[in-house]
């Protein structure tokens, strides 16, 4: 058992502070937000990440997860400190290390013996160094800095956290790598590998996984739309690259972007690196234009269908997280189109299962929220589906063409054969395909 404290309690410090806990650690979580702590205290849960809820419930009653906003209490008997703090993307692209180095400053201040702190937080390269020199300011005994991203994809991180494809720390501190081996090893008994390396390649390891996969999204979001011109299938030819071991067939599916707490500002923060090192990324120059594009790619299409006009249209919009099983909009495409439809007069009703209070938030009373995805379409002049949760893929076709004003889908996220909603009597426009029209 390890005593352990994670500072940040977002989509990142939440997971990985519950997910230690279940493995028989003691964990407190520490965070400024007084409301939020204070929720958490009382066993209420503030994001949406599934799974998360049943290993929150169980570890808080098993008085192995706790909360306060006292940094001092909350490190005071830790062996391991994870920094789980926000870097969020700055007006030029680098990431705001200001969190993360504010708070090693008052860990310097704080600590009274040897202790391991982590960067869990996604970093630019350099960053662990950095936190070395912030905490070793104020500092009077002995510490490690230790670099060890996260590779959590958001609706699945407890179990991508439980069983890890790898593990990967950055440690140039003998005694601070068997401690983190000895912390992980019971999440990779099935023989999954840890790897330990610098701190630098482990920083860029996180940088570069993500980097690559954005390119592989938005690579096939070009070809997608390629398709579109020479009259080609996406779908097929999805499926006939992805069969070639050395491409693989996950991150082949294209849509209207990528969007989330990762992809965008790991992508910007890496080419901003770059520029510091006067590198320049064409490659990610690129992938951010493309994907800023893709996000309202369907709009020239919804626009042409209205004869040039949006004004007063009405438009269910099924799907506002960047991704299914999340309530997470940051960078979500279905802000962007939605923001764009209001600028051409549309009127907007949308459904999510969970994001819907967070875009609240944001978009407050300039579009109508329903109850349901049904409630959404009444009397809708057209549908679009900017999020693949599992509730769309299969909805009542025969309801839909009742509630409709008009049989229409724009369908961002391909959730339905093209083929099969031709018999359905829709107007279907997806992405990377043949637009099929109404049976007479």
């Amino acid at each position: 058992m390890k005593q352990i404290a994670v500072i940040g309690t977002g989509y990142v410090g939440l997971v990985t502070g519950t997910c230690f806990a279940e493995m028989g650690n003691q964990v407190i979580c520490i965070d400024n937000n007084q409301h939020k702590v204070t929720q958490m205290q009382a066993g209420e849960i503030p994001i949406y990440e599934p799974e998360l809820d049943v290993l929150f419930e169980r570890n808080i009653k098993a008085g192995r997860l706790h909360f306060t906003t006292n940094l001092a209490e909350g490190i005071a008997q830790a062996e391991i400190i994870f920094l789980a703090l926000p870097t969020p993307p700055g007006a030029d692209g680098a990431a705001d290390l200001s969190f993360v180095l504010g708070v090693a400053e008052e860990l310097g201040k704080l600590i009274t013996d040897y202790k391991v702190i982590v960067d869990k937080s996604t970093v630019p390269v350099g960053t662990a160094e950095k936190v070395q020199a912030a905490v070793a300011k104020n500092a009077r005994t002995e510490f490690a800095v230790v670099s060890n991203p996260e590779f959590l994809r958001e609706g699945f991180a407890v179990s991508d956290f439980m069983k890890p494809d790898r593990v990967v720390l950055g440690c140039s501190d003998s005694r601070a790598a068997d401690i983190m081996e000895a912390l992980y090893k019971p999440f990779v008994r099935q023989g999954n590998p840890i790897y330990i390396m610098d701190e630098k390649s482990a920083e860029l390891t996180k940088y570069a996984a993500n980097a690559f996969l954005a390119t592989k999204i938005t690579f096939m979001n070009e070809i997608a739309n390629f398709c579109e011109l020479v009259g080609a299938d996406v779908d097929q030819v999805r499926i006939g690259i992805g069969a070639d071991a050395r491409i693989g067939k996950r991150f082949l599916f294209p849509g209207i972007g990528y969007g989330g707490s990762c992809f965008p500002k790991d992508v910007q923060a890496l080419a901003k690196s770059g520029k510091e090192q006067h590198y320049d990324f064409k490659i990610l120059q690129a992938v951010m234009e493309v994907n800023e594009n893709q996000k309202t790619i369907l709009l020239p299409r919804i626009k042409n269908y209205f004869r040039g006009s949006l004004q007063g249209k009405r438009i269910a919009v099924w799907g506002l997280a960047f991704k299914p099983d999340t309530d997470d909009i940051r960078e979500a495409p279905a802000l962007a189109l939605i923001e764009a439809l209001l600028t051409e007069g549309a009127h907007i009703c949308a459904f999510d299962p969970e994001a819907m209070p967070n875009v609240k938030q944001v978009l407050a009373d300039k579009i109508d929220y329903a109850t349901d995805e049904y409630a959404a379409v009444k009397d809708a002049d057209a549908l679009l589906i900017c999020t693949e949760w599992g509730i769309f893929r299969n909805p009542n076709f025969v309801a839909l063409k009742d509630l409709m004003a008009d049989t229409v889908i724009f369908d961002g996220r391909n959730l339905y054969d093209a083929d099969q909603m031709t018999q359905h009597g829709f107007y279907y426009s997806s992405i990377g395909r043949n637009t099929v029209y109404r049976n007479a």
